[in-house]
């Protein structure tokens, strides 16, 4: 299929997500650059799940944005694991006019490049950084108001990479499946943590994870 062809395809799918989750002019003209640009790496490296790009936009790019209500005075953001972009870049397409700022962590060599064209094209203000996510938390001296992670580890495994932000009041968003409740339970074995669900607005079985509390139940 053609790339024009699967632009048509997206179309409907696309009005559906900007209905969930509107956003300016400016921000969709940056969206549809991001979109492009996916489609383009996709057929170089697997970036997402080639059986979700009929639904790209409502399974990636709303599922991403619906981040933003949730942390609306929020300007700078760290997102964990881009790979792929989600929900990093699409939240940098949106908050970039308002002067925020995403710092996008990937170690891996080649999506940390597809990320960098990303930004490029897009124009978003965004930093890519190629390391570990636990590097990049105990490194980081910039304050920042919220971390995110999509699809990147159990939330016990978060926990932990997270608390060095959480700590200086970040606040945690992570989208998370049907799963939820037994992640949780599993993260309370080792964290106090301070957190509610919120129901995804494009997943039925989709919550939110909102923490704005880590206390480590260690051992005496």
């Amino acid at each position: 299929m053609s790339k024009t062809a699967e632009a048509v395809d997206l179309a409907d799918d696309k009005a559906r997500a900007l209905k969930l989750t509107p956003v300016s002019r400016e921000t969709e003209t940056r969206l549809d650059r991001f979109v492009e640009t996916l489609l383009l790496w996709q057929e170089r490296q697997n970036l997402i799940a080639s059986s979700t790009i009929p639904h790209l936009w409502t399974r990636h790019i709303a599922d991403s944005l619906q981040l933003l209500p949730l942390a609306p005075a929020a300007k700078t953001w760290v997102d964990l694991g881009s790979g792929g972009g989600f929900p990093g870049i699409p939240i940098g397409c949106a908050i970039t006019d308002a002067g925020g700022k995403v710092h996008l962590i990937e170690s891996v060599g080649k999506k940390a490049t597809f990320l960098r064209e990303a930004v490029r094209m897009t124009g978003i203000n965004a930093e890519v950084h190629q390391q570990r996510a636990e590097a990049f938390v105990e490194s980081c001296a910039e304050q920042v108001d919220v971390v995110t992670a999509r699809a990147l580890a159990p939330l016990k495994i978060l926990c932990d990479q997270v608390f060095p932000l959480v700590a200086k009041g970040t606040i945690g968003l992570f989208p998370k499946g049907q799963d939820v409740d037994a992640e949780l339970t599993e993260a309370a074995k080792y964290w106090t943590i301070d957190a509610v669900k919120v129901p995804s607005v494009t997943s039925p079985d989709g919550q939110i994870v909102v923490v704005r509390g880590l206390k480590s139940r260690k051992k005496a």
